[in-house]
């Protein structure tokens, strides 16, 4: 009887150890699916930190050039003023006249052919819509567009 219990205990022990065997495997295996849940994680966390680098970077490039129009901006007053530098008040105000009176100019041309071209028009039978959308295409639309965008709308954003 004394080899008996010894061969109990061996079935025992093999038992135990293939109990043991079988955690330790669900237990690598839990670990490996939490590390890839992690890594899946990690993953998601690197890929919001790489956009918010890409948003940083395009929003410093933003500023980046809006500091480089200013100062562009700023280079062009200080030449125009330093132009002005030993000349005399009437040579100041004719240089300062010649971009409106040449907006002028054009703004006076575009009314008066739209008046004869309006007039000669009406005179001749043509209906108003037909006449309007002649009068007011999409390129004078454009040119009225870009001469009050430069006039009005520049001077905005640099104040």
């Amino acid at each position: 009887m004394g080899g008996l219990p010894k061969i109990l205990d061996l079935f025992q022990d093999k038992a135990d150890k293939s109990h043991e065997l079988k955690l330790a495997q669900m237990q690598t295996e839990r670990e490996l699916q939490l590390a890839a849940a992690g890594y899946v994680a990690q993953q998601q966390i690197e890929a919001i930190k790489l956009d918010e680098i890409k948003t940083q970077t395009q929003s410093e490039e933003k500023v980046s050039l809006i500091d480089a129009q200013k100062a562009e901006m700023n280079a062009i007053y200080a030449h125009d003023t330093s132009l002005n530098e030993g000349t005399s008040q009437w040579m100041k105000d004719l240089r300062a006249s010649v971009r409106p009176v040449i907006t002028y100019g054009f703004f006076f041309l575009l009314v008066a052919i739209d008046a004869t071209l309006a007039y000669k028009g009406i005179t001749g039978g043509v209906e108003f819509t037909v006449l309007a959308d002649q009068l007011w295409d999409n390129e004078t639309q454009a040119l009225f567009a870009s001469i009050i965008a430069f006039h009005f709308g520049g001077r905005a954003f640099g104040k």
